[in-house]
């Protein structure tokens, strides 16, 4: 079961300096720390690449900033601190087990998508897709249908997706941006409500936890958590707005340009964009008189698919150690990295199999295609550990606990869900974690909506949304930060499944984001909480965003 890593390696870099060196003892961090200065790190990160669209210097330099700051802040302690970015940060990021197989799952994938380029399996796809996705707008909705089909884990998701998809979007001159978007918003947003995925088991762990610290309230909480499945506004409506935004074919903002740059441009549309992302990641293109055989590249993706499933049902099994265990709590034990990792050798060598047993491919030429494949992951591998590292120092410098303390306080309970899902919102963006945020926030949010609700003699049966609506509010609030976060790991895979420039996907994916979380709290979250049906907060947001979209957007061939 995947555990928040960014707290577990915050720990571990900790045990690590307070054993190691003096300078780094328990009163190393000045007590102003874990107040206004924690939020500076992941600040300078945010702006530096809004600013500048670069990164990796971004982040490194809030890095530095970090660890100067764990450190002191005096003229060694920036030398120290430098130093500490790669022999401390770093190198407890690459140390930690679910990034190392994070690292190998992102590998693999980018080497099997190497193999099925090269033997002509993703053209089949292409000239198989865009016989029914022959425009802009089915080829986005071809895309969201398979974001929803891939709802079991969102690494998955998006590495497959933004992939597979992406010869197709370029076919029809849909931009990188676009693409990006429709990947990332449909990743995050299915895994976190779905019935059974990977999420699943992480949420209801930390949900059950923080009611079993609660003297008598008694809940099962799977079935709490299937309760907050229709209050969690931001991803149903993240997941709606994205069909409306396909099926339309309108955009605004700095969407509708980068849709009209791609309608326009006369080259190959891997030259709109000034380098980056979308060049280490271009496609990479079939041997000469290799066949156009989509099943080439349908086999490999579906058997990974299925191992995937496959594995998470085998490892859960072995863990629950219970006697045919039910699917929640096969897939709350689950393994789920280890089941991506096998999936993706899986894949790889079902490709090579293909490749090699219909002679398109040589030996030489497999392993040739495997690693420009996975050469195209390096630069969002360095990205990865760099975003991993300056979130362990945010957890080590008290960021999200300021956060908390400062956006908090005593209100009446129907004020709560929408105060919740700021909290989380402002957590997720600047640590770049919706699950930072979320193990966080539920252990802290649950017993004070509870104690809110006690107060006010609230805690009937009728009054129990207010509950619900908290715990979801945490769940989508962390979902919205990190889908806006420049420093979010999911929001960079998506960046680099798309082979979109990723300050670019942050930049023209932010407006759309900032509307979907405006209705859901303005006409959801708060309504709801005063008694408003959920359904009927949903019927008006989704008639709203209609409405904003007619409003806002244009097509991109319009002038």
């Amino acid at each position: 079961m995947r555990i928040n890593n960014k707290i577990r390696i915050s720990v571990n870099v900790f045990v690590l300096l307070a054993l190691s060196t003096p300078a780094l003892a328990e009163d190393a961090v000045p007590s102003t720390f874990g107040q206004w200065p924690s939020i500076l790190p992941p600040l300078l990160a945010i702006v530096f690449a809004l600013l500048f669209k670069r990164v990796i210097p971004a982040l490194f330099l809030g890095l530095w900033l970090g660890a100067w700051l764990i450190r002191d802040l005096t003229l060694p302690g920036l030398g120290q601190g430098l130093l500490d970015t790669l022999s401390v940060h770093a190198h407890e990021a690459l140390a930690d087990g679910d990034h190392a197989s994070i690292i190998l799952f992102s590998l693999m994938i980018g080497g099997m998508v190497g193999i099925i380029s090269r033997n002509g399996g993703m053209l089949g796809i292409v000239e198989s897709v865009v016989r029914w996705a022959d425009d802009a707008r089915r080829a986005c909705l071809a895309t969201a249908a398979m974001g929803l089909a891939i709802f079991f884990d969102d690494y998955a998701n998006t590495m497959v997706v933004g992939n597979t998809m992406r010869p197709v979007t370029d076919a029809t001159r849909v931009s990188r941006e676009k693409l990006a978007y429709i990947v990332d918003s449909t990743a995050a947003p299915v895994a976190c409500i779905a019935l059974v995925t990977t999420w699943v088991g992480y949420e209801v762990g930390l949900i059950g936890d923080a009611v079993d610290a609660i003297p008598g309230l008694d809940l099962q909480p799977y079935l709490v958590y299937l309760n907050t499945i229709p209050y969690s506004f931001y991803p149903i409506l993240a997941l709606v707005f994205v069909f409306l935004v396909c099926f339309t074919g309108r955009d605004f903002g700095p969407m509708l340009t980068a849709e009209r740059r791609a309608r326009i441009w006369e080259k190959d549309i891997d030259d709109a964009t000034d380098g980056g992302a979308a060049t280490d990641a271009a496609p990479i293109p079939p041997v000469d008189n290799a066949p156009a055989r989509a099943i080439n590249a349908l086999l490999p993706v579906g058997v990974m698919v299925a191992a995937v499933i496959v594995g998470l049902w085998v490892t859960g099994s072995a863990a629950a150690g219970v006697e045919n265990p039910s699917v929640r709590e096969v897939i709350g034990e689950a393994d789920a990295y280890a089941a991506l990792m096998w999936a993706s050798l899986i894949g790889v060598l079902v490709a090579a199999v293909l490749s090699l047993g219909q002679r398109i491919l040589s030996l030489e030429q497999v392993v040739d295609a495997w690693y420009r494949g996975l050469r195209a992951m390096i630069k969002a591998i360095i990205i990865l550990v760099l975003a991993w590292s300056l979130g362990a120092v945010t957890v080590a410098l008290g960021t999200s606990e300021f956060l908390v303390a400062s956006l908090g306080g005593t209100l009446p309970a129907w004020a709560l869900p929408a105060l919740v899902f700021f909290i989380a919102a402002a957590t997720g963006f600047g640590t770049g974690s919706s699950w930072g945020a979320m193990g966080i926030l539920v252990p802290l949010v649950v017993p004070l909506t509870w104690a809110i609700m006690q107060a006010q003699g609230l805690t009937g049966p009728d009054h129990m949304h207010l509950l619900y609506s908290s715990i979801a509010s945490v769940l989508a609030g962390a979902v919205w930060g990190d889908h806006c976060s420049p420093i979010s790991d999911t929001t960079i895979m998506s960046s680099l499944a798309s082979g979109c420039d990723h300050v670019e996907h942050v930049r023209t994916q932010l407006p759309y984001a900032g509307l979907t979380g405006v209705v859901a709290v303005g006409l959801c979250s708060i309504p709801v909480a005063l008694g408003l049906p959920w359904w009927a907060g949903l019927a008006a947001s989704v008639i709203t965003l209609f409405g904003a979209l007619r409003w806002l957007g244009r097509a991109p061939e319009a002038n």
